[in-house]
């Protein structure tokens, strides 16, 4: 009987070792308390106890704030992220999600690196307007379709007209 106690006291001393609380963690990480709170209210992050009012957390959190700022970075979703963490905050990431985000990005990068050249373009462009400028037509054409496809009526605005 008293081995279990002592050992009950060991593994507590223990797991305060491990643990970190809310104020020193938003410190040591650069993330406000009120998104830790938040984080972990959407289960993206776990506390393992408490000392007073402060929530501790065990120390491999770090890890878990750089897969989150990670996933952020990368467009996921908190609710995105949130499905590639296990009840023990390790990761387990959907390589087919992580393969359509990167194509998304890919997109996006080959969007932006046209606009990019075509902007430079006009930037240094010999020609007295703009408007006498073949590329920077084209730069033109290109946002007015997009904007187009953004400005598309859904079926829900028809029946309010």
């Amino acid at each position: 009987m008293f081995w279990m106690i002592q050992l009950e006291v060991n593994l507590r001393s223990i797991n305060k070792l491990n643990a970190i609380d809310i104020s020193q963690l938003s410190k040591k990480s650069g993330i406000p308390a009120s998104t830790l709170r938040y984080y972990e209210e959407k289960k993206l992050i776990r506390s393992i106890g408490r000392n007073g009012l402060k929530r501790l957390f065990d120390t491999y959190v770090f890890e878990q704030l750089e897969f989150i700022a990670l996933g952020q970075r990368a467009g996921f979703s908190l609710e995105d992220i949130q499905s590639m963490l296990t009840t023990k905050g390790e990761f387990e990431v959907n390589r087919e999600k992580l393969k359509e985000k990167a194509d998304e990005i890919g997109k996006n990068v080959r969007q932006l690196t046209a606009i990019q050249r075509c902007l430079e373009h006009a930037a240094n462009c010999s020609a007295e307007r703009h408007s006498e400028c073949a590329k920077f037509q084209k730069l033109l054409r290109i946002a007015g379709k997009d904007q187009a496809r953004k400005r598309k009526p859904s079926p829900l605005n028809k029946s309010i007209r």
